[in-house]
């Protein structure tokens, strides 16, 4: 089986979920704390940057974990074309990193800034609705018609900088999932779209397409049994069905997909 580190930096809170969506989606998943070399990096054929609140999120989200040794070796990873997965603060530290967007990598050009939705400001959880753009990256296998209900749960999740640089990178196929309606058209503001970002990404990538910053949480979406029974369309209906099904609600839930496209990708570079 695919080994696939989920790194751990000191502040971080979502491992367990992490590991337990990877080993559903057929990887073998093992933590990759921030004591451990650079080297070991070396070991691993994908990789998954857990979210929480890297060192408390002083200064400002990711910042601190983004200059730490281990990210060198995450960078090499990710240079010989191994796939990484940032969600939430994962995505912060590529973003501060400057994986993402990663022109020319190591180069910080935007930034995730503090919730500004009209209409809402500071930190917010609550369930959204993505669709897969063309070109996206590693995740270019989410079914570009579907609509993808997943948790956000974020204090500074708007993606922004240059207007300019952001019109390049949708035309480059750059925003891998973008925030809609729960019917599939474009959000145009609160609350389909909960942080104000530019041209509502939820996710963005690198040149390669195997660096995805995503800020919604696929790991709180990985089982039916997660799904709201109220949420509108396919994935609420869906919950709704299985109410009182044990066996069904333990079903694969819409966020799993995004780990089956991490070890898809994964298992081919390790090929």
């Amino acid at each position: 089986m695919t080994r696939i580190a989920v790194v751990e930096f000191p502040g971080a809170n979502c491992m367990a979920e992490t590991l337990a969506a990877l080993r559903a989606a057929g990887a073998a998943p093992e933590l990759l704390r921030w004591t451990a070399p650079a080297r070991a990096c070396r070991d691993f054929a994908g990789f998954v940057i857990a979210g929480g609140f890297s060192y408390e999120d002083r200064v400002r989200a990711g910042v601190v974990a983004a200059k730490h040794p281990l990210m060198d070796g995450i960078a090499g990873a990710a240079a010989d074309g191994k796939p990484v997965l940032g969600v939430c603060n994962g995505a912060q530290i590529l973003i501060e990193a400057g994986l993402v967007p990663g022109d020319p990598p190591g180069s910080v050009q935007l930034a995730l800034a503090q919730n500004c939705a009209r209409g809402w400001r500071g930190y917010i959880c609550e369930w959204v609705h993505l669709r897969a753009q063309p070109g996206a990256g590693f995740l270019r296998g989410l079914d570009p018609q579907a609509v993808i209900p997943m948790p956000v749960g974020h204090g500074e999740g708007c993606f922004t900088g240059d207007p300019t640089l952001f019109g390049s990178l949708e035309k480059r196929g750059r925003i891998a999932l973008r925030y809609v309606r729960a019917d599939g058209t474009p959000a145009d503001g609160f609350p389909e779209n909960p942080n104000g970002s530019l041209h509502g990404a939820a996710a963005l990538c690198d040149p390669t397409g195997n660096v995805v910053a995503l800020m919604p949480h696929p790991e709180r979406a990985a089982w039916l049994y997660q799904v709201p029974d109220s949420l509108p369309g396919t994935w609420g209906r869906a919950r709704r069905e299985a109410a009182g099904d044990a066996v069904r609600l333990r079903g694969a839930g819409p966020g799993l997909a995004v780990y089956k496209c991490l070890v898809q990708a994964s298992t081919e570079g390790a090929a």
